[in-house]
Parts: structure tokens; sequence; C-alpha cells
């Protein structure tokens, strides 16, 4: 095995897509599921993610299911890829991940993303819009501040104040330089715009702040991973997921995975083809070996710390033994 990847963490986000003839709560309780093989392949850690409103995703309150994760588990860290701070009011999300941080010490990371409301309507809703996410250093700021005890507010978040819950910046559009800025971890996709990825981690390490929360740049880079017996086999795994974004960029609707061979049968418009196809190109996919070397490269490329792993798939059993094919690629303990 590579020094490289021998040296490079592993991580999962889980975002639990739900699937054609399986509901919500199915893909939640798969999630808690699956974060328990996880941990027994001795990945770092599992994150689930925060989606208002959309047909496909199960994930709404990711620190409630966070919760169900860590109690599920023994050792992985659990968290969020992310928690949608505009969406939110900075002291309620420090009470929620100081309430896990002391439930389940040390094993608790806070993944803070800028995104609001997919539509007007969610927007609406959660009582948002779109501008609330211009003022995410802000939110940030306030947010860091309460488990430091220091806020403009005079507010003391319990059991927040004086707990250390490590923050991680999800780096969309301005997040590699609030990270920076702000001096935290960084989280930043896709592959398949490598160039544009490369920019942002060399942008974010040039402008990088030492803080109180991290002495040095620190990088994640996230994106799909399949690996199978036979490249044509990790790349079925890939199909279910470019359909559901085909469909959604066509469609304005993000909709449950459906079976690969269903997906193949499919008469699609030429528009639709052509999101398709662009969905399944740009991942790393294919055998052990095969991925090894592309993963080899990616960490050369990016200098990352940690490579957090996004990939859905319809079949379950094929994406567990996905993961565990690449828990062997990675050389974790636990295999």
């Amino acid at each position: 095995m590579s020094s490289v990847i021998a040296s490079t963490r592993f991580s999962v986000l889980d975002r639990s897509r739900t699937r054609e003839g399986h509901d919500g709560p199915e893909a939640l309780r798969d999630t808690v599921r699956f974060a328990r093989e996880l941990d027994g392949l001795g990945y770092h850690r599992v994150w689930v993610a925060e989606h208002h409103g959309v047909p496909g995703v199960a994930g709404s309150a990711p620190t409630v299911l966070a919760a169900a994760v860590a109690a599920a588990t023994r050792t992985i860290r659990v968290g969020t890829g992310g928690v949608m701070l505009p969406n939110h009011q900075p002291l309620v999300v420090a009470e929620q991940f100081g309430v896990l941080e002391s439930l389940f010490p040390g094993r608790i990371d806070m993944g803070l993303g800028r995104s609001v409301g997919f539509t007007g309507g969610v927007r609406k809703a959660l009582g948002r819009d779109k501008d609330d996410a211009d003022d995410f250093a802000g939110q940030l700021a306030e947010l860091l501040a309460f488990f430091r005890g220091t806020s403009a507010t005079g507010v003391h978040a319990r059991p927040s104040d004086g707990l250390t819950v490590p923050p991680f910046v999800l780096a969309m559009g301005e997040g590699a330089t609030i990270a920076a800025e702000a001096g935290l971890p960084m989280v930043i996709g896709d592959l398949r715009n490598r160039g544009k990825m490369l920019r942002g981690i060399d942008h974010y390490r040039a402008t990088f702040r030492p803080s109180a929360w991290s002495s040095e740049p620190y990088v994640v880079v996230s994106g799909t991973v399949a690996v199978a017996g036979t490249p044509e086999a990790a790349h079925r795994l890939l199909i279910p997921e470019a359909w559901s974004m085909a469909y959604s960029r066509t469609h304005g609707t993000f909709p449950p995975l459906a079976p690969a061979e269903r997906v193949e049968a499919l008469t699609m418009t030429a528009k639709e083809r052509d999101f398709y196809e662009s969905g399944l190109r740009g991942h790393i996919a294919g055998t052990e070996d095969q991925v090894a070397d592309e993963l080899e490269t990616l960490i050369k490329e990016s200098g990352a710390q940690e490579v957090l792993v996004t990939t859905s798939s319809y079949d379950r059993d094929g994406l567990l033994d996905s993961f565990r094919q690449l828990a062997r690629v990675a050389g974790l303990a636990a295999t």
C-alpha cells in the first residue's frame, strides 16, 4: 500500500438518500446501520447532512441523526456535513453540539455550511431568505464564541461553554476564504472539477490564519469513490445518483434513487442524457488497484490530510461492499 494513502484519514458522509420503494424512515435507519458497519471497518468519522423539503433526501435534522449514530457506534467520530448555519440561530446550534459532546465526549465534529433552503417555499418555511448566507462569517464567529464563553450577547450556552467541538467549514463558494480567515479546517469538493478544487485549496493555505481552533491548515477533500471487482461493477454504483442529479437539473425536483437497471432502460431526452453522462464522469471508480492509483494522485495533488467519501447508490449491499474494499485500499486497522 502507498505510504501517501496510509498517512491519510478516510471518512464518510452519508446523506440518507431515499430509494424507490423505500421510504424516508427506512433511509434514516439505513444510515444508522451503515455507520455501525463503518465503525467496524475503521473509518475515521461519519457525517450526516441537512436538507429540507427534498424528496430524495431524508436527512433533515443532522444533530438529531448524529445522536442516533453516535449511540449506535463505539469509536468512530460522528458529526455533520453539515449544519447549514444560516438556517439556525447560533445559540441553538451551540447548545445542540454541547449536548452531543457531553453525551459522547471526544467523538463529535461540527461541520458547518453556508447554504440556505433549496427553494423559495423552503426558505419561507424556515423564516430565511437567500441574503442570510451573506453573513455566514459573522454567524460562524458568534457560534464559536459560545464555546469560549465570549459571546457579545453576554449569554452563556449550556452545556457548550468551555467544551471543545472541532469545527469544520464546508467550502462552497466563499467558504475557503472564510475557513482560512477563521483559522478552521476546510472540507472541499468536488473531484469532478479538480482544477477549481486545487485552486481553492491553494487559496486556503495561502491565506490561513492560525486560531485557537487550528494552528495550521487542515484540508479534507470530498467526493464520490466506488470500488468493485470490475470497473463495470464500480461504474454501475454511480448510475442511480447520476440519473437523480440529471433529473433534478431538468425537472427541478430531486427524486429518490432508482435501480441502475431501470435507469439504463430509460429513454432520455438529449438534455437529460447530457446531464446524466456528465454526472458519471470525473469520479474515482474502479477496482482496488485502480482506485488506489487515483487516490494517490489526488492526495499528492491536493496535499489533503483526509478524504471524505460521499458515494450514494440504490444498491445498499454493493455500496457497503465498496466501502469494505476501500477500507482495504486505505489500510484501515479494523480490516
